[in-house]
């Protein structure tokens, strides 16, 4: 299996999975218009490193489920009806948000790069997203559960996860100047993203059958 194929699988998961407005990417912003681009790099930083142990100790437990089929089952099926809800909370009732407040939780004069270590510990998600994505790609023989692998995959996700922070530093003033446009936008975007998600999740149930 090509790493830098695995690698790029990883950028893109990760990329999609970070996509909504949340509390890290907001937070990288908000320090980048306040302190600096330096210091929401730092932040970011820090946020990446825990998402490298996230993403392994998925990739691990998705090995892990690998071999027990009826666990995947269960697990398409959960993330199937998830995905479903979330397309159709973003598509048909997520239409118009209120312009999101970008303070941080944290207002300690501590580094930045600590303050993404901690702010990223407490963010979970990651780990049942990626076990699932893993899984998925594994299905299509795109990736398999080797040391190296997962090594590239990993870092994938880590330079996905800092590519969109950067993205939410550079463009926000545009974002924040066109609150409504760009959340219908985002949303639209979202909903879109994991539609096709839930289509290839139902795709892969009923082949199952």
């Amino acid at each position: 299996m090509n790493i830098t194929f695995i690698f790029f699988l990883g950028l893109i998961v990760s990329l999609i999975g970070i996509i909504p407005p949340g509390l890290l990417n907001m937070t990288a912003a908000k320090i980048s218009l306040k302190e600096g681009h330096a210091r929401g790099i730092l932040f970011s930083i820090g946020v990446c490193v825990i998402v490298f142990v996230q993403t392994y100790l998925a990739s691990i437990f998705a090995r892990y489920m690998s071999n027990h089929a009826e666990v995947i089952d269960i697990l398409q099926r959960v993330a199937f009806v998830i995905f479903v809800l979330i397309t159709v909370y973003y598509l048909f009732i997520a239409k118009k948000q209120v312009k999101p407040q970008l303070e941080p939780h944290i207002r300690s004069k501590q580094s930045r790069f600590f303050q993404g270590l901690f702010l990223s510990a407490i963010n979970v998600f990651p780990i049942p997203y990626q076990a699932y994505m893993t899984i998925t790609l594994a299905s299509f023989g795109w990736l398999d559960f080797s040391q190296i692998n997962i090594i590239s995959y990993v870092a994938g996700a880590g330079m996905g996860t800092f590519v969109m922070l950067y993205v939410y530093m550079f463009f926000f003033h545009k974002i924040k100047d066109k609150p409504i446009a760009s959340q219908k936008s985002m949303n639209y975007l979202i909903g879109s993203i994991t539609g096709i998600i839930s289509i290839v999740t139902l795709i892969n149930i009923i082949k199952e059958l």
